[in-house]
């Protein structure tokens, strides 16, 4: 992944398909759209209801803390550039919100630094929503999202919808 020290940089949390080994997970590393550099997988301080909904069985993380569980994904610091492109593909403001959440982080990428101590609590943007059907309160939820995981809900990518 590239990284530019000049310009600035937000830290972003990702749950889903963006994850690494997850269906848009190339979008992240389209140098085209941003740069950005992985920093921890982490996992949220608050319990929040992961869902798989839509007919596309798209992950959400419902914008409803202290219910369902902690969440786990991967944080990244990405420039001006790629948070816009992330606004636009995640559909914020009318499908998903940017909101900051607090996260534990589990493992820290590269040298560990006095502040990355595994377990030291960041802050960070994260696209979850507000903007979802009441009848998704009633779907499971799940710690950490995985497209081909035991729930068989594979995510139908934007290019076969």
């Amino acid at each position: 992944m590239n990284f530019n020290y000049d310009c600035k940089m937000t830290r972003v949390f990702v749950y889903g398909t963006l994850k690494e080994g997850q269906p848009n997970y190339d979008r992240m590393l389209d140098i085209t759209n941003g740069t950005v550099q992985f920093l921890a997988r982490a996992r949220t301080v608050d319990p929040y209801p992961l869902v798989i909904a839509t007919d596309d069985n798209i992950p959400f993380m419902l914008n409803l803390p202290g219910k369902g569980q902690r969440v786990r994904g991967e944080v990244y610091e990405v420039d001006d550039k790629m948070l816009k492109f992330l606004d636009w593909f995640e559909g914020c403001p009318d499908m998903y919100q940017r909101t900051l959440v607090q996260l534990e982080v589990e493992e820290w990428a590269g040298e560990d630094e006095d502040e990355q101590k595994t377990g030291s609590i960041v802050e960070s943007f994260v696209y979850n929503t507000t903007t979802y059907k009441p009848e998704w309160l009633q779907n499971p939820t799940y710690e950490n999202y995985d497209t081909y995981g035991d729930h068989g809900l594979k995510y139908v990518c934007r290019e076969d919808r």
